[in-house]
């Protein structure tokens, strides 16, 4: 194709970038010599951040980056940087505090006016045409006419994002209680939607940890009610639009109470941690509707989402084109009324009762999103038929209409490749592995894991973050270290292959090295020898994905207990005490910290098992819930402190220990199960 312009954006590698090389925008990309030719002009930053599924973005770009006029202001006056959020978590998480600083909100698209130096002044996220233009004039201006203005609130708005993020060392006495965790339950609690699911709100986001650890606090702690609205909200999620019926997998959030319109882009992150939560609950409840999910969705990643290489892929678009070439949101999923009718013929009355062709399941525009109400027993008893008989519809009408829906344009894939969203989809497809028992998902897992090693993991022992068209770039954060820690342990405990469990140390041993705070005891988002940008954040609130600390905390104590380190575990315990008191106050930003203080306020189980038939003992343990044990094995004999001296030829053991005291050892399954029931 022949573009009327072309920007320095031409030579990034990144899909959402690619997306901006042809605006009239003289865009670069953030990098040194940019911010350095900034400073030597000594003009304004405009700072635009996005993701390539975002369909706020996309608007914004056709309205005021495609256009010529708003193009001219923006270059007379700017030096213009688009930054994809998802490849510099790092620049995104600054301007982001500082536009909640100015308007007490965010998003993306996310636009930001900084002085030469990088120091914002001016920011929000969506603006119209209009908006836009009156606000690069109005800023220009200002900086031409009284600078001074600027670099005070500048010097002042900075003070505030440094604030933001401090993290105090707690002195006070270390104690986790169970009362602790259910005080901040009960706070919650008063937020929780009963009849829905979720948040009592709208937009509603899954927040897969902040379930994971409600389910788990509900069924180790035997909380009847929190039971029931977990599986509540487990069951209105998959029976919403945000679950896509026909393809499988999660969009990313519900624009409405019901969990029924999603908004409609599906990314990597989501995936992974709702296919571990669903397999989670399956092994408590199992319902057969949790394990369609699973497997569904990883049928999705599988087939649109993973490279064959063995790498995943970040996200699929929001928009797609309609027929009359429009670019518009949730084109290639909805469906009208006549569509249906003529693709089901006779089956067209079950299946709208099913999905909800009716005002429950409509959108906008005659177009309906596939909605579930009722359970399989409400259709069976109604059209009188037999579950087989159902289950036989249900496929083929999934069938029939993805093959319908391939016939459309398909949503935009962003291909590059991150190393912590590959990271939480092994611990899924491990996780599915662990509760199913399907070799495919752990030769899957196992695939990326030596993606990771074989790309990601550079000669000194440190991560990249992004890989794209065969290159591994841009030096890893925290989330790199922290994600893929854990889906190694996952991956030891799986297969006892110590291998990952040696090379999880290795990388948490690079992380104390390059990102931790010896005053605070936390840990920093950004490496030491990354370039300074206006703050360097401690990223410790957990959100849509676990803050990078929390996970490197429950990092940190599995550790202590595998290599018998006093330090990891001093470290974790003071990484949780910094964060008490926050956590007390505000539970639903702290749900991965509550899942660690679990570990310290109920019995913590070391199960070590010993033998040639390890392996198997270790898949028949797995198939109970016991969230508050760790396992470590062998099939011979091993020096690691939980296995030294304890393999006897001819034998399979399993010792399960409590604080180093461990009780006589026991041959089968069952008989361990009862010890940690006690």
């Amino acid at each position: 194709m022949k573009h009327q312009y072309t920007n320095a954006l031409i030579n990034e590698t990144s899909p959402y970038l690619l997306q901006h090389a042809h605006n009239p925008v003289d865009w670069n990309p953030w990098n040194e010599n940019v911010l350095a030719k900034a400073k030597e002009e000594n003009k304004l930053l405009l700072i635009s951040v996005g993701y390539a599924a975002c369909h706020w973005c996309h608007v914004m770009e056709r309205e005021s980056f495609e256009d010529s006029i708003v193009a001219s202001i923006m270059n007379a006056n700017f030096i213009n940087i688009k930054v994809d959020r998802e490849e510099r978590p790092d620049v995104d998480q600054v301007y982001m505090n500082a536009v909640q600083l100015m308007t007490g909100s965010g998003g993306w698209p996310l636009n930001v006016i900084a002085l030469p130096d990088g120091r914002p002044v001016w920011g929000g996220t969506y603006f119209k045409k209009e908006q836009w233009v009156n606000a690069l004039e109005q800023v220009s201006e200002l900086y031409n006419r009284t600078p001074e203005k600027l670099h005070d609130y500048a010097a002042k708005l900075e003070e505030g994002i440094k604030a933001l993020d401090v993290v105090n060392l707690n002195t006070s006495e270390i104690n986790f209680t169970l009362d602790d965790v259910q005080s901040a339950v009960d706070t919650w609690s008063s937020n929780f939607d009963n009849t829905l699911g979720g948040l009592n709100r709208a937009p509603k986001f899954m927040m897969p940890n902040n379930l994971h650890f409600l389910l788990r606090q509900a069924y180790q702690n035997k909380d009847l009610e929190l039971q029931d609205y977990v599986n509540l909200t487990l069951t209105k999620i998959a029976y919403g639009g945000v679950y896509d019926h026909i393809g499988g997998g999660f969009s990313r959030y519900s624009v409405d109470a019901k969990w029924h319109v999603p908004h409609f882009e599906k990314m990597l992150y989501d995936n992974g941690q709702l296919v571990s939560l669903y397999s989670d609950a399956y092994l408590i409840t199992k319902n057969p509707l949790y394990k369609d999910v699973v497997y569904e969705t990883l049928k999705f990643v599988e087939r649109e989402l993973t490279h064959t290489d063995g790498y995943f892929y970040s996200s699929l678009d929001a928009d797609s084109t309609t027929p009359e070439g429009e670019l518009e949101e949730g084109a290639y999923y909805v469906w009208t009324k006549n569509e249906l009718q003529t693709l089901l013929g006779n089956d067209y009355a079950m299946f709208s009762d099913y999905y909800n062709i009716n005002n429950y399941g409509l959108w906008e525009d005659a177009h309906y999103v596939l909605i579930r109400k009722d359970d399989d027993a409400t259709i069976i008893a109604k059209y009188d038929i037999s579950l087989n008989l159902l289950d036989e519809k249900k496929t083929q009408w999934r069938t029939l209409l993805y093959s319908k829906r391939e016939e459309r344009d398909r949503p935009r894939l962003d291909d590059k490749t991150l190393t912590s969203w590959n990271a939480l989809m092994i611990k899924g497809y491990v996780d599915a592995y662990r509760v199913f028992n399907d070799d495919s998902f752990l030769q899957t897992a196992l695939s990326n894991a030596a993606f990771i090693i074989n790309q990601q993991l550079r000669s000194d022992g440190g991560l990249n973050h992004s890989f794209k068209d065969g290159k591994s770039t841009i030096n890893g954060y925290l989330e790199d270290y922290a994600t893929t820690t854990e889906a190694f342990l996952e991956l030891y405990e799986n297969t006892l292959d110590e291998k990952w469990l040696s090379t999880a140390k290795e990388l948490t041993n690079y992380a104390f090295d390059h990102f931790f705070d010896d005053q605070s005891k936390m840990f920093y988002f950004t490496s030491d020898e990354d370039s300074s940008l206006v703050s360097r954040t401690i990223e410790y609130r957990d959100n849509v994905i676990a803050a990078s600390n929390s996970i490197m905390a429950k990092n940190l104590f599995h550790l202590s207990h595998y290599y018998d380190n006093e330090a990891y575990s001093n470290t974790a315990s003071t990484m949780l005490n910094n964060i008490k008191p926050e956590l007390l106050e505000f539970p639903s930003g702290f749900s991965n910290w509550l899942d660690l203080m679990l570990n310290y306020s109920n019995k913590y189980y070391e199960v070590a098992i010993v033998g040639a038939q390890a392996k198997e003992k270790i898949k028949t343990l797995n198939q109970t819930y016991i969230p508050n044990k760790l396992i470590i094995g062998s099939e011979s004999d091993n020096d690691l402190p939980l296995l030294k001296n304890r393999y006897v030829e001819g034998e399979t053991y399993i010792y399960v220990c409590v604080n180093k005291a461990c009780k006589l050892p026991v041959t089968e399954v069952d008989q361990a199960i009862k010890i940690l029931f006690e």
